[in-house]
């Protein structure tokens, strides 16, 4: 879809935007945290997951989805196999990390109460990756192809000509 470094950038903000958004509300749901934080709280932590949500992705998790997806054959052979692909992917690699911002998040906030960090880990993977493949799959993923290329429809017509 993005063809150029600034279409990359918009492309992955489009996407880790919606899915902190999500994800984020989900696991302060989850914990019973957003009653308890005020909407600056939330949103001071939404930034700031968004802000290494949007490193990750580019520089760490990105990066190395791409190079697996297109070393594997059965991901070139068709487009839906590849958006496939790299999707399952990106939600493996941004889970597993964004998982663990989540705990080191807790950790600061004091929210632990003797459970153990590794089973906590685990948990939360588990958690986060059962929201996280659907909504990347069926929802957000279609919804911000769509809207980008609606966006650079014409930009990605005239590259191509």
């Amino acid at each position: 879809m993005p063809v150029s470094k600034k279409e990359q950038v918009i492309f992955g903000v489009m996407m880790c935007t919606g899915m902190v958004l999500v994800m984020m509300t989900f696991n302060l749901w989850q914990t019973g945290m957003i009653h308890q934080m005020s909407v600056m709280q939330m949103l001071l932590q939404f930034v700031i997951a968004l802000i290494i949500a949007f490193v990750v992705e580019s520089f760490i998790v990105g990066p190395v989805a791409r190079k697996i997806a297109f070393s594997l054959p059965f991901a070139k052979s068709s487009k839906i196999k590849g958006i496939i692909t790299m999707s399952l992917l990106m939600v493996i690699g941004m889970v597993l990390i964004m998982s663990l911002f989540g705990i080191v998040t807790a950790y600061f906030t004091d929210q632990f109460n003797g459970i153990s960090v590794l089973g906590l880990y685990l948990h939360t993977i588990v958690r986060n990756f059962s929201l996280a493949l659907p909504l990347q799959l069926i929802v957000l993923g279609p919804l911000v192809r769509y809207m980008f290329s609606r966006m650079f429809k014409n930009e990605t017509t005239a590259a191509s000509v």
